[in-house]
């Protein structure tokens, strides 16, 4: 399969996993997020929505470069992205559309394990897959402690 067209096809699949995530999200900011307590370390709403499509650039991204190297030897890690990426979609779900930031935040505990083991197991196999992972982690580690916040405050 040609390079762009793994590219491609990696970044849409994650790009889409988003998508799926928003349905939950978009309709639950105005109404139910907006009226939560929030600490104070909160960033603006119009953040999330540049952030999130960077972020998901980046995991398709990292998927590219790992499929690009053939999927014979990635079978496990490519596994462990694929959990890590379905857990970031239904996160949206628990915390968004049930409204349930408890399953959320034990949600948010197994999908944080999860990138951190799909960085390590990206980037045994090309180190620049693992690495630009970081951001994500990053941010997810930020939303843990949000979502814990959310969670405490109400």
């Amino acid at each position: 399969m040609n390079k762009w067209v793994k590219l491609i096809v990696s970044v849409l699949i994650c790009q889409a996993a988003g998508a799926i995530g928003s349905v939950f999200t978009t309709s639950s900011i105005a109404t139910w997020f907006v009226n939560l307590n929030k600490p104070w370390f909160t960033p603006p709403n119009w953040l999330f929505g540049p952030v999130w499509i960077t972020l998901y650039t980046l995991m398709g991204v990292s998927l590219y470069l790992v499929w690009n190297k053939g999927l014979k030897n990635a079978k496990l890690p490519v596994s462990i992205f694929g959990l890590q990426l379905a857990l970031n979609t239904i996160w949206s779900v628990i915390f968004f559309g049930l409204q349930n930031t408890f399953a959320a935040l034990v949600e948010i505990l197994f999908m944080w394990a999860a990138i951190l083991a799909t960085i390590i197991t990206f980037y045994k196999i090309d180190k620049r897959a693992g690495v630009v992972l970081i951001p994500y982690i990053a941010w997810v580690t930020i939303a843990t402690f949000l979502n814990y916040f959310v969670f405490v405050l109400n």
